[in-house]
């Protein structure tokens, strides 16, 4: 049975299906999202795009730069919001094996206040999602983000 909506009344409410109402990507930035995530996983070097939500509008954009290396990283992110960063980043594992992992580092400092914290959090999973990351890596500062390289050899 249909409601005027023309869904079913019958509706399975999940938290992501809640998510996509709620956060919202352009279609540029989708586009964007795909060519980055396409492009990378042969990159020589490591390559990262600093994500951030829009309070007003809620929709998650990128910034225009594209860093090569952890230190650029931890220099563009603000001391008091929290930011999610899509990353190739090209290592020799400590097996020996080339690999460039995809990974989302999701930077929440502990300076941010709580309203930012809130929307971030329930704006991750979505995020992990669009971006087709194969895992997630909570940051809180710059010396974690320079810690990612030694987690990713493992």
């Amino acid at each position: 049975e249909f409601g005027v909506d023309g869904l079913s009344n019958k509706r399975i409410h999940t938290k992501m299906a809640s998510e996509a109402r709620l956060y919202t990507f352009s279609p540029e930035t989708l586009q964007s999202l795909r060519k980055f995530r396409l492009s990378t996983s042969r990159a020589p070097k490591p390559q990262g795009v600093i994500y951030m939500i829009d309070k007003e509008t809620l929709e998650i954009k990128p910034m225009p730069e594209v860093y090569t290396s952890l230190g650029e990283i931890a220099d563009g992110l603000p001391e008091n919001a929290p930011r999610f960063i899509p990353l190739s980043y090209p290592v020799t594992l400590n097996s020996g094996r080339q690999a460039a992992p995809y990974v989302l580092l999701y930077y929440m400092p502990a300076t941010a206040n709580n309203e930012l914290k809130m929307l971030y959090a329930g704006a991750k999973e979505l995020m992990r999602n669009t971006a087709e990351v194969g895992k997630v890596l909570e940051v809180a500062d710059e010396e974690d983000i320079l810690r990612v390289e030694e987690i990713l050899k493992e």
